[in-house]
């Protein structure tokens, strides 16, 4: 997988506040030049890394620039249009479709992690279940019925007459 561009650019930024400070400038205002977000004390390594790697923008790069982007603005309105229209479609299927639709394969965990940032995903965790009377439960009134006789059966209760003696 090729580098993003924006993080070779980055490299060469970081290659043009070195040289520049080998030439005598200050740190904070070719920083702010050059629109870097780096600390002075990262300093030390970067130079360090920079030497070590014969003085090549390239050693400047340190592997940590996030997830390659598969998925255009344009394919994630799709995929949220989508989402809208049909509630009930599944990220498996979502899967299916960019494949068709797009070329692109992407897993249906990342297609989950996209809607759910944009609330397009239903709860978390599994459906509740609806729970229906069967013909071999007992109806409402009887086990109410039931309760209430419960005292009988129990030694100690004010029904049975001995009040707990």
């Amino acid at each position: 997988m090729p580098l993003p561009e924006s993080v070779i650019e980055k490299a060469k930024k970081i290659e043009r506040l070195l040289l520049r400070m080998e030439g005598g400038e200050a740190f904070e205002p070719v920083r702010a030049e050059l629109g870097l977000k780096l600390k002075i004390e990262d300093l030390p390594k970067m130079q360090s890394r920079y030497a070590a790697g014969g003085r090549h923008y390239g050693f400047l790069i340190n592997g940590q620039y996030g997830h390659y982007e598969t998925l255009n603005s344009a394919m994630r309105a799709w995929l949220y249009e989508h989402k809208q229209e049909n509630e009930q479609i599944t990220a498996p299927e979502m899967v299916e479709e960019l494949k068709k639709k797009y070329g692109v394969d992407m897993s249906a965990g990342h297609i989950n992690y996209l809607l759910r940032k944009r609330g397009l995903t239903g709860r978390v965790g599994r459906p509740q279940q609806r729970h229906e009377a069967k013909p071999n439960e007992v109806s409402p009134e009887v086990s109410s019925q039931a309760v209430e006789n419960a005292g009988i059966f129990f030694p100690g209760s004010s029904q049975t007459g001995d009040e707990g003696r």
